[in-house]
């Protein structure tokens, strides 16, 4: 029997974003969001396993919430990178801030809206943090446009290398996170990381839990498997036009073999 860590989305929000369970995600947002008392919150969604699954794949929101009857906090789990986090997570973005605005409100009353990201990847290739918080800021004097739009992105691999040794709330999350050391989540002096990773075996030993498990990342898998054919097939077409064009050009074979990577077969059937 597999056994799936809380990066499986499927698990995340059976952890997460479930109302039992509001005591775990409120302390996660307390560590991800330390300047923010978090004195109210409320799950506002919470997708049906079988659509998320099945249907839609990965273009659902993992977990909405509203802290403190105004703020709103989208957060997302992400094991693959597909090359479009950034252009997704500010999608996702304006969509939450789009409808954070009710009939008859004025926008100066949208609500401030936090987008959060845990993923299982480097982002960014550079030397940065682990936890890289994004703003709207003017060119002129780098100033800040708006405190209403804040996307967090939290890269475990970057973490595991940076941290030497546990020593805040976030990085008790983020170790349970990556799930590797069970002996040192344990041993943690967070009662509510400790009721987490019971939640986690529990799943792990459920049937049905592990099925969707499953399914989820069976899910992501062909949508990467899908994404990576797409892109060969496209790679394979421009190298077939670009040899078009150089027969055109009366340029001999063995060059556009060379080139093109193209078999003499392939080239003379053009």
């Amino acid at each position: 029997m597999s056994t799936y860590k809380p990066t499986n989305d499927y698990m995340f929000g059976r952890i997460f974003g479930v109302k039992k369970n509001i005591d775990l995600l409120q302390d996660l947002l307390e560590a991800i969001l330390p300047d923010i008392k978090i004195k109210k919150l409320e799950v506002n969604k919470q997708v049906p396993v079988e659509r998320q699954i099945i249907k839609d794949k990965l273009g659902v929101m993992d977990i909405l919430a509203t802290l403190n009857d105004g703020i709103k906090v989208n957060i997302e789990v992400q094991v693959k990178d597909f090359k479009n986090t950034i252009d997704r997570s500010v999608f996702y973005h304006a969509g939450v801030y789009h409808d954070s605005l009710q009939e008859g409100q004025d926008y100066i009353e949208i609500p401030k809206t936090i987008g959060i990201w845990i993923l299982n990847f480097d982002l960014f290739d550079d030397d940065g943090p682990f936890h890289d918080i994004s703003r709207l800021r003017r060119d002129y004097e780098n100033k800040l446009l708006t405190d209403k739009c804040e996307l967090h992105y939290i890269q475990l691999p970057k973490f595991k290398r940076k941290c030497q040794r546990i020593s805040t709330k976030l990085e008790q999350w983020l170790t349970f996170f990556i799930n590797e050391n069970l002996e040192e989540i344990k041993s943690m002096d967070n009662e509510l990381v400790q009721k987490a990773e019971e939640e986690l075996e529990y799943l792990n030993s459920d049937e049905e839990a592990q099925r969707l498990a499953y399914l989820r990342e069976k899910a992501i898998r062909d949508e990467a498997a899908a994404m990576a054919g797409a892109y060969n097939r496209g790679k394979e077409e421009g190298k077939i036009q670009i040899a078009r064009k150089m027969l055109e050009e009366k340029i001999d074979i063995e060059t556009i073999i060379r080139l093109t990577d193209l078999t003499k077969e392939e080239i003379e059937n053009l």
